[in-house]
């Protein structure tokens, strides 16, 4: 069977991080991704987790909470803004990180990730990225000005030195309204 866009992603991360590894969740939104990652690195990994709206922070909180998950440091700031968290010289030891592009899922749909930052952020990830760690883009191009920062992206990513890094899309070709899909970049 096919995996799902996000069963995919989470395949892909649990393959490149480890337990105790520090990761990034670029754009938390309401907790998944952070949970997620929260269990994979163990109590002894750590999570940063970013958004620059208090309402995600908030319920990837008290999603952190109720799963009793206490390695993840909140953020409310642009994941353009990463490397201002990491610490001095963190140059590859990142286990992997992911991207949900887009809207916050039930929040304010005007409020949405560009392609700008998000090429920014995902450069300073790449830096820092460990042998073998993953860097997760889940692209959703079917909202105001998705479709820009697919484009962005893409043209970004395909340019990508191949003697340092492996660059995957997968998605559903035959689904309608602009499905979701990957780029993940595993660095060599």
């Amino acid at each position: 069977m096919l995996k799902g866009i996000i069963n995919y992603s989470h395949h892909l991360l649990e393959q490149s991080v480890s337990s105790g590894d520090t990761v990034i969740d670029a754009t938390c939104g309401n907790g998944h991704d952070t949970l997620f990652l929260s269990k994979i690195t163990g109590d002894n990994g750590k999570v940063l987790a970013f958004d620059i709206q208090e309402e995600a922070i908030s319920n990837t909180k008290a999603l952190l909470n109720k799963n009793g998950r206490t390695n993840v440091k909140l953020i409310c700031d642009s994941h353009e803004n990463l490397n201002d968290y990491l610490a001095s010289g963190q140059y590859d030891t990142i286990g992997g990180a992911i991207f949900n592009l887009g809207y916050l899922p039930g929040g304010d749909k005007t409020v949405i990730t560009k392609a700008s930052s998000t090429i920014i952020a995902l450069d300073s990830i790449l830096l820092s990225l460990k042998q073998g760690g993953m860097a997760i883009l889940v692209i959703y191009p079917g909202h105001p000005g998705g479709e820009e920062e697919k484009e962005a992206v893409l043209k970004h990513v395909i340019h990508l030195d191949q003697k340092y890094f492996e660059v995957l899309k997968y998605g559903f070709i035959n689904q309608q309204n602009n499905p979701p899909f990957i780029v993940a970049i595993c660095k060599k």
